[in-house]
């Protein structure tokens, strides 16, 4: 157990089972001007799962260079969300820091659309 002061909810294996966390390759990845905070917009090959696409506000630690060919993890189950002109189709999961959120990778390949389990 955390000593954190706010306890976590304990939740069931069934909750976890319904969230598809996946890895997923960057293909591509664009400006998105039009976004409030500093955003990418990126394209990632889930393989099975499909080409998709997301709004991330990761550039204060990445470079578009730097996601290029890199395999992150995103749950690919919520509903599509608009975000300004931009269809988000997937959420790519990282770790907020007092720098920036750093992205969450694979260690090492895997194929695209495993699921975390």
């Amino acid at each position: 157990m955390s000593n954190d002061s706010k306890a976590m909810p304990t939740i069931e294996w069934e909750d976890f089972t319904r969230v598809a966390l996946c890895a997923g390759t960057v293909v591509k990845v664009e400006e998105f001007p039009e976004a409030r905070k500093p955003a990418w917009k990126l394209w990632v090959d889930f393989g099975p799962h499909g080409m998709r696409k997301t709004s991330a506000q990761v550039r204060a630690l990445y470079e578009a260079d730097d996601l290029v060919g890199r395999q992150i993890v995103g749950v690919i189950n919520f509903a599509p969300k608009q975000v300004g002109p931009f269809m988000s189709e997937f959420l790519l999961t990282g770790f907020p820091t007092d720098e920036g959120v750093v992205v969450t990778t694979v260690e090492r390949p895997v194929p695209n659309g495993t699921r975390m389990a």
